[in-house]
């Protein structure tokens, strides 16, 4: 079993910076994939980053390339989720995500293992 705390979210302005981490507690395998989802309230839980957890690769959504870079400590058990030049759309509650069998895709049902996540408000 694995779980998953966040945290680091809060308000800020528009253009400004947050990082969000995630801290693991459990065995993380090598071929997992650790990322991050968002909700906006009324919305569908998004995608919005993955990192392998071996080797490091990373998947980004195309709203957040370039702004976002999600980052994992392998010997802290943490995945960090670095978000810079924030807009108000990207206010959601952001939650940390798990695959045991390496998927990175979008499709969160792929996903066993989920924190309770973390609110990120960005004002305008």
């Amino acid at each position: 079993q694995v779980q998953l705390v966040e945290s680091g979210g809060g308000l800020v302005q528009t253009g400004g910076s947050l990082r969000l981490s995630c801290a693991a507690s459990g065995r993380i395998f090598s071929s997992y994939v650790m990322g991050w989802f968002r909700q906006a309230p009324g919305k569908e839980r998004t995608f919005v980053a993955a990192i392998n957890w071996g080797i490091g690769r990373t998947r980004y959504a195309d709203s957040v390339k370039g702004r976002f870079t999600i980052s994992r400590d392998n010997a802290k058990n943490t995945v960090d989720l670095q978000m810079n030049t924030l807009k108000p759309e990207d206010t959601a509650v952001y939650y940390c995500t798990a695959s045991p069998r390496g998927y990175s895709g979008s499709d969160s049902d792929e996903y066993d293992y989920w924190g309770q996540g973390t609110q990120v408000t960005v004002s305008s």
